[in-house]
């Protein structure tokens, strides 16, 4: 029974993310909740050169937004650079070039951004779906160095400078999520799925469900939608901090019955690993 449960849960939520599900939710959004001016906010955007990212990006400068794209490929952060200025008019764009699968670079630029710019809203987009193993240059898989540990010491480095922030918001993990919004209580910390989307990480991460779904998957700018959303809406902050989003909605983190959940002990253990390794890579960074 609870196999017939799941397997209900997953044909339904595999509906959900496709762009019919968005399609269905998007008529209870209110547009107003992102017709806002946010000229003088400051926004940093990883992984901001293609797909969800970019959509981002651009929709935050077409409302008057200052954009700090970190990026990893210098060539295409460039183009996704002229394009969003191009499109939007907005000149505020900066770019950075940054690999997030490498820590000491993260702290890095992450200690010369904090002397040279403010910051509001921190959106931890950048991700990488590897599927074979792969190691960093330091010893790391390459999953777990971009999608975790980077995401980690990025929001870590960045937080004394969210802090000064007024509506200070952060986009990361769920379990990073839900952990450091206990701690820092004037930051909003949430988390989202955009859905499936049509993106090249998609298309080339996974190709037989690109082929399969292709017809179905979201456009970029659906799959953005949400964290467009949670960066600039004022409804956003009236939620809790902590939660975990699908289409402007807070959603379960957890199927029914899929016996996910991680005992607070193992969560705990996470947040000190973590800690351990970025530290590690602070001290031994040239420059800090």
């Amino acid at each position: 029974m609870s196999w017939y449960r799941n397997t209900v849960w997953f044909v339904k939520g595999l509906r959900e993310y496709t762009r019919g599900g968005y399609e269905s939710a998007s008529r209870r959004f209110n547009p107003a909740d992102v017709e806002v001016d946010v000229a003088g906010r400051s926004f940093l955007v990883t992984g901001a050169n293609s797909g969800i990212g970019k959509a981002t990006a651009k929709e935050i400068a077409r409302r008057g937004g200052t954009v700090h794209l970190v990026c990893r490929n210098k060539e295409r952060a460039e183009v996704a650079k002229e394009e969003i200025v191009t499109e939007t008019g907005n000149q505020n764009i900066f770019l950075h070039i940054v690999d997030i699968s490498n820590p000491k670079e993260i702290w890095k630029f992450a200690e010369k951004f904090q002397n040279e710019h403010k910051l509001n809203v921190l959106i931890n987009n950048a991700g990488c779906m590897v599927n074979n193993r792969e190691l960093t240059e330091d010893g790391l898989e390459k999953n777990f160095a971009t999608n975790t540990l980077g995401t980690y010491i990025m929001t870590t480095a960045l937080m004394p400078l969210l802090e000064k922030a007024a509506d200070a918001r952060v986009r990361q993990q769920v379990v990073l999520t839900e952990q450091w919004a206990k701690t820092y209580r004037n930051i909003h910390f949430s988390v989202m799925h955009p859905g499936w989307a049509d993106t090249p990480a998609v298309r080339s991460s996974m190709p037989d469900f690109y082929e399969r779904m292709k017809n179905s998957l979201r456009t970029e700018a659906q799959g953005a939608d949400t964290v467009l959303w949670l960066a600039v809406s004022p409804e956003a902050t009236k939620l809790p901090s902590g939660l975990f989003f699908q289409d402007r909605q807070p959603v379960p983190t957890h199927l029914p019955l899929a016996y996910t959940h991680s005992p607070p002990e193992d969560e705990e253990k996470l947040m000190e690993m973590l800690e351990e390794f970025s530290q590690k890579f602070k001290s031994v960074s040239p420059g800090i």
